[in-house]
């Protein structure tokens, strides 16, 4: 039972295939895939195609234009037809694909690549040769995505068959312009670009590039380009366009950028009747911008214009060995000047400039860089001007008033530098370097000159120090004074004192011997009485030999006298004995002891 089952079922499959078979032969049935495309050969004809065409229109034999879409299709005998089942086109994302026509009209001479006509992204090939689809490498190119193009007319590079044809796989890769970057274009088709000019001017309506017929139908020019491609990504053909990633133009804090255009709108001078050493323009126009680039990043291609950097802050310029950051100064070295004596020495001066951001256009403009503005404009003002000036002093008379001659510099260099819009800050003098045979004579000079000082100084101090000594010795005399005249004084105190008591004495005396002198006057008349008396009694020889014995008495007198004196009379002879007792002891109380 089972075996018969198979019989039966292989017979219907067979028959199954069979009527397919018929079908197709009879019916010219062909069934293209999802994923397909059907080339369809017509393998005769009653018309030939023209001489040099490869794709059928008309039904001639050979390559049928039109394709054959997903699905049954009938009457393609195989009698007739051959039917070729092609993959379709598969571009990936983040790729592009090229294409190249086998046939189709001739390209003019004029330019290389096919223009872009309606063909359905070129899956349309009756179209595209119907419209006057050109023969070789077109403009247009497929973008990501899939496409039932017919491969007997287009020939469709991608990545994975480029190198075939001499492009690399980068080229079919959808171009990143990188952030902070620009993009400059150079374009491999188009009319020539015009005389007198090096780039092909801005034209609108292409979308950047990517839609190269707009391009080519709006006048646009082969060769390097003005427009630029900013940051992003963009599909661009290859053949049609080459695109160099450069830096943006950066303007560091402290400058301004000048930008000198060498294409653009026609040349119109906007500096006005003021300005006579050159022309400004507006943006967009050809030569210097009458407005500068402020700092940041721009956007320029600098294939096609020049952006000069100057500085707004102050630029300080050495006439000497050393050089600035900058290095604006590097060409410049120590001024050599002549004296109206007649010598050559050597000065260093250090100028002190700024360039206003407004009057930076007009600098470039008259001088073209700020190199060639100190170049050909401030040093020979500056070297001049010392030159000259030097010529009406000394040697000496320069050094020693160097003050002066820096402010008179510094007036005329500022002077000299406003007609070149450049605001000139200060002019200072550096080292000045004399003759070394004067600076000699000048150094002998100045050593005896110190010489004579320091003689004149240790004088001063030797006589500082003599009269410190002296006035030393009249502090120590003067104590010696001062005590002297203090014992002067204590002594007059103390004869004062001694006067005083002198006569305190004097008058206690005089009191005492007014005193005395009444005793003794009442005791001398007292005894005056009595030696009258005893006078009037015994009489005066008798009284006078009672007064002599007792004071012998009295005395302790010895009886015999060391003197005899003889006299005449009995009173003469007494008196004598006792004046020459008295002459006797004055005598010997006067020799010495």
């Amino acid at each position: 039972m089972n075996t018969l089952f198979h019989l039966m079922l292989t017979y219907w499959w067979a028959t199954l295939i069979l009527f397919f078979i018929l079908l197709i032969n009879v019916f010219g049935v062909v069934h293209i895939g999802e994923q397909q495309v059907g080339l369809v050969i017509k393998r005769f004809a009653m018309r030939s195609l023209p001489p040099g065409e490869i794709i059928a229109l008309n039904g001639e034999a050979g390559f049928q234009a039109d394709t054959l879409p997903p699905g049954l299709h009938f009457g393609y005998w195989k009698w007739q037809y051959s039917v070729q089942r092609m993959p379709m086109v598969v571009v990936p994302q983040g790729e592009l694909a090229l294409v190249v026509a086998r046939t189709g009209s001739a390209i003019p001479p004029q330019r290389i690549l096919g223009r872009v006509v309606k063909c359905d992204h070129f899956q349309d090939a009756r179209a595209f040769l119907q419209n006057g689809g050109e023969k070789g490498r077109q403009l247009g190119v497929l973008t990501a995505g899939s496409y039932r193009i017919n491969p007997s007319l287009f020939q469709i590079l991608t990545t994975r068959n480029c190198h075939e044809h001499g492009i690399g796989p980068n080229q079919l890769r959808i171009l990143n312009i990188e952030p902070d970057k620009v993009g400059i274009v150079t374009t491999l088709d188009g009319a020539c670009i015009e005389q007198g000019e090096i780039a092909g001017p801005i034209v609108a309506g292409h979308n950047n590039f990517q839609d190269a017929q707009a391009f080519l139908s709006a006048g646009g020019r082969r060769g390097l380009q003005e427009q630029i491609l900013l940051s992003g990504q963009w599909n661009l053909n290859p053949w049609f366009a080459h695109v160099e990633q450069v830096e943006m133009v950066e303007i560091p804090i402290g400058h301004v950028g000048v930008v000198i255009s060498y294409v653009g709108n026609l040349h119109e001078d906007v500096s006005g009747p003021d300005f006579k050493h050159g022309d400004l323009v507006e943006v967009g126009h050809k030569g210097v911008w009458v407005r500068p680039l402020l700092p940041g990043k721009h956007p320029l291609n600098l294939r096609v214009m020049r952006v000069e950097l100057v500085p707004t802050t102050n630029i300080v310029l050495n006439w000497a060995t050393r050089t600035e950051a900058h290095q604006f100064d590097q060409k410049l070295s120590s001024i050599t000047v002549r004296s109206r004596d007649g010598f050559a020495f050597n000065l260093d001066v250090a100028q002190i400039i700024h360039i206003g951001a407004n009057n930076a256009p007009k600098v470039i403009s008259r001088a073209g860089s700020v190199q060639n503005l100190i170049d050909h404009a401030l040093q020979p003002i500056v070297g001049n001007y010392f030159r000259n000036s030097a010529q009406a002093y000394t040697v000496l008379d320069f050094l020693g008033a160097r003050t002066e001659r820096q402010s008179e510099a510094a007036q005329h260099i500022a002077a000299a530098l406003r007609e070149y819009d450049v605001e000139a800050i200060d002019t200072l003098i550096g080292d000045i370097t004399p003759p070394e045979s004067l600076m000699k004579t000048q150094t002998d000079r100045k050593i005896a000159e110190e010489h004579r000082k320091t003689y004149e100084m240790q004088e001063a101090a030797e006589k500082q120090r003599q009269q410190l000594v002296r006035q030393t010795s009249l502090a120590d005399i003067q104590n010696q004074v001062v005590s002297a005249e203090e014992g002067v004084r204590i002594s007059e105190l103390h004869a004062s004192a001694a006067v005083k008591k002198s006569e305190g004495d004097a008058a206690s005396t005089r009191l005492r011997a007014a005193g005395d002198a009444d005793a003794i006057r009442s005791t001398g008349q007292a005894k005056a009485e009595a030696h009258y008396a005893g006078i009037q009694a015994v009489g005066q020889d008798t009284y006078a030999l009672m007064q002599l014995f007792q004071i012998i008495a009295e005395k302790n007198l010895r009886v015999v006298p060391d003197v005899l004196v003889n006299g005449g009379g009995a009173n003469g002879g007494l008196v004598e004995a006792l004046m020459a007792l008295v002459t006797k002891n004055t005598r010997q109380a006067s020799l010495p002891s």
